[in-house]
């Protein structure tokens, strides 16, 4: 095959490619490539659609269980959850494009992962979103904030989701690169979920929804390299959304679902139609044949190379049975949507593009869907962090003032501001809105179920020691499933992290993961979907490594859940867990000391589900209804939220050690239950029996937080300040100075 634009050095590292790569594309087709192959090529073998650098360490995670219906591999992950229905989820990352332009990078990143869910068969019925900015005082911080939450809610809100949950943290390693990971969930039947992979020879395939633009050209290829000075330019690979198309492509998908027509189906997600139809067709063992004349385009004159990498939106691909075209067809003009037969299935295993009366690319399919690069890049292991006593650092005069100041820092601020520009309740099976430890979310049609959803990581843990900050993210989604009373049934991840060419985060990445797979081990909590999005660096400067972790869990009865917010007047308190005594890259470390540094604290999963399996326990059989795991700022800030959520203050004692530690220490494996007066003593013996360790705090009641020989705030002076920080930041009336790098 001849071409007609020259194939030189720049334009091969314009596209991406490696010198090695390219030579293995040349070894591979035995002639030099057509633009249209080099642009299919740099798609599939990019860092975003292959993980040529990740692979290998993923696949000693852990992906099997026994409600594990699907793992990682198809557009979402499935799990079973009984009486003939599943969920499916998935979390996937838009960092670049939301740098690029925050409130379309953002908006279409919840798109795609509604995609996902749909792709599968399932009605989405939740939402989360994990987001990191850089430093408040940075001079884009306050512009990304403002657009990305606005591209969440306005994507979200008008397609009709609820979003019940998510993260928002700043730091100065985001300065030059915020994450966006967008979370999705549906519901659908176990005997109704369908597979992106293509069966059947000379079968028709067919193009569904939207008509492709120039948006998004070159979209993955850009979120697989490190930003640099050019940054601006690349603002035309991001992709604009429009969520009400997306929702007529979501019942036209459902509807056509049921009538038998649908033989594979994909959505068009990164690298668009190039993805999309060599994936189908690798996983099927087919090759594919379009015909782009066929495309429906809504702009003129597009080359057969900008039609194969668009990232245009609200786009699916499908396999049809020949036989329901007609059918099939016909939902899609009552939708109002694009139906169009752009090629077929074949038996040589070749990928062929025809354009135009010519061909533009005869590729073999197998080796660019399953045969991309693998790397096993050199790694350095991290170097541990230097364990800080608490007994080194100096106690704060007034413990009140320091936890006023920790309640109105930027990280642990309420996140008010945020979720209030979302729809937290459409659909109404919303039981718990944003601002407690999971959203949970009724299972509309079944008399008794719900679903609870959390998303967690601790960036700066992961940096002192990415192996304990892989458990922690891990242990700390399983304990707030937990602490709403869910069996934490299984997670997705979404693996942030730099340039992996460099061992030392390379290093990172992989201490991280094997902490995540031995936390997911430990608490039967497998990984079942997930993306790994790398490069995360700009001009040098890496983001801290973020490996986020969404989980789902399932309550069977939902009469018998906790809150953060049921305390009763006269309620009895207790820790489950030791007392706090560990500081080091605490955030009480960060904000009172000015410093990060330190070891993260320990996770000890054997205590962790002992521990979680004690709660739970008590939150089912109806004992608990109030409930919070501490994390973050320890227990001072837990009974803050608790007593903030409630409306009422709470008299505990402090325990013995040093104050700071006891109040703001973050060791792990902890809640706060508040239980009945007559209920206390059968829990002490309870826990005694189960080998858990509780100490009694104190008790519910009055309008002050009182923590016996430490502090006492009164729980409007909570409010005050846990509440002003957002707000006064987003309206310019404050700059908060940036957190120690």
């Amino acid at each position: 095959m001849t071409t007609e634009t020259e194939i030189t050095p720049e334009l091969i590292a314009a596209h991406g490619l490696k010198p090695g790569e390219y030579q293995r594309v040349l070894d591979l087709i035995g002639r030099e490539p057509s633009l249209t192959e080099l642009g299919i090529f740099s798609a599939m073998w990019n860092e975003h659609c292959s993980y040529k650098s990740s692979k290998r360490w993923l696949r000693t995670l852990p992906t099997k269980g026994p409600r594990v219906i699907q793992g990682p591999g198809e557009n979402a992950g499935v799990v079973d959850i009984g009486d003939g229905l599943c969920v499916v989820f998935k979390m996937e990352s838009h960092n670049h494009p939301s740098f690029i332009e925050p409130y379309q990078g953002a908006a279409t990143g919840v798109g795609g992962i509604l995609r996902d869910v749909f792709t599968m068969g399932a009605r989405p019925i939740a939402a989360m979103n994990a987001l990191r900015f850089g430093a408040p005082d940075h001079p884009k911080t306050r512009h990304l904030v403002a657009g990305v939450v606005a591209g969440v809610g306005g994507y979200g809100n008008s397609f009709g989701v609820p979003t019940v949950g998510g993260e928002v943290n700043f730091h100065p390693r985001y300065n030059g690169n915020c994450l966006v990971n967008a979370f999705a969930a549906g519901l659908a039947r176990t005997d109704a979920i369908f597979y992106s992979e293509a069966k059947g020879v000379g079968l028709p395939v067919v193009y569904l929804g939207a008509k492709t633009g120039r948006d998004g050209v070159g979209g993955a290829t850009m979120a697989s390299a490190e930003f640099d000075a050019d940054i601006e330019e690349k603002r035309p690979t991001v992709q604009v959304g429009d969520p009400f198309t997306e929702k007529c492509l979501l019942e036209a998908c459902l509807e056509l679902m049921q009538t038998g027509a649908v033989i594979a189906i994909q959505d068009m997600g990164a690298a668009g139609l190039t993805c999309s139809a060599v994936e189908m067709g690798a996983k099927g063992d087919l090759g594919i044949e379009l015909n782009l004349d066929q495309v429906p385009v809504r702009e003129a004159r597009m080359t057969a190379y900008e039609m194969m990498l668009s990232e245009s939106q609200e786009r699916m691909l499908m396999v049809l049975d020949p036989a329901r075209r007609i059918e099939a067809e016909a939902i899609f003009v009552k939708w109002g949507l694009d139906f169009a037969v752009v090629g077929r299935t074949t038996d040589d295993l070749r990928f062929r593009v025809l354009w135009e009366g010519k061909e533009v690319a005869n590729l073999p399919i197998k080796q660019l869907g399953d045969d991309a690069p693998e790397y096993d890049r050199p790694w350095i292991e991290p170097k541990p962090a230097r364990v800080i006593h608490a007994s080194d650092l100096a106690e704060p005069a007034d413990l009140g003032a320091t936890l006023l100041t920790l309640l109105g820092s930027p990280d642990l601020c309420s996140r008010r501001w945020v979720f209030e520009q979302y729809d937290t309740l459409i659909q109404g099976n919303s039981l718990q809105r944003p601002g407690g430890d999971a959203g949970v979310v009724r299972v509309d049609g079944h008399a008794t179920k719900a679903l609870a959803f959390s998303s967690d990581v601790t960036p700066r843990y992961c940096e002192a020691d990415p192996l304990q900050g892989g458990m922690q993210a891990v242990a700390e989604c399983w304990r707030n499933l937990t602490a709403v009373g869910a069996e934490p049934l299984a997670a997705t991840d979404n693996l942030n992290f730099g340039n992996p060419e460099k061992p030392e985060l390379m290093g990172q990445f992989v201490k991280a993961v094997e902490g995540i797979g031995a936390a997911c081990t430990a608490l039967a909590f497998p990984i079942v979907s997930g993306n790994v999005s790398l490069y995360n660096e700009t001009q040098g400067t890496a983001i801290l490594p973020t490996p986020t972790i969404g989980g789902v869990g399932l309550i069977e009865d939902r009469t018998k859940t906790a809150t953060i917010g049921g305390l009763r007047d006269g309620d009895v308190l207790f820790l489950v867990g030791h007392d706090g005594t560990h500081l080091g890259a605490s955030i009480y470390l960060r904000e009172i000391d000015g410093r990060e540094e330190g070891a993260p604290p320990p996770v000890d999963l054997v205590a962790e589900k002992r521990h979680g399996d004690f709660v739970r326990g008590l939150i089912q059989a109806g004992r608990v209804a109030t409930c919070h795991d501490l994390s973050d700022g320890g227990l001072a800030i837990a009974l803050a939220e608790m007593c903030m959520a409630s409306g009422l203050g709470a008299r505990v004692g402090a325990g013995e050690g040093h104050g700071h530690a006891l109040l703001f220490g973050e060791d792990q494996a902890r809640y706060v239950i508040a239980v009945t007066e007559a209920d206390a003593e059968g829990i002490k013996l309870m826990a005694a029996e189960a080998d858990v360790p509780l100490r009694h705090l104190g008790t519910a009641g009055g309008s002050e937080l009182v923590i016996e020989g430490r502090l006492s705030v009164p729980v409007g002076d909570l409010v005050v300040a846990h509440e002003s920080w957002f707000p006064a930041y987003m309206s310019g009336e404050i700059v908060e100075p940036a957190a120690a790098a």
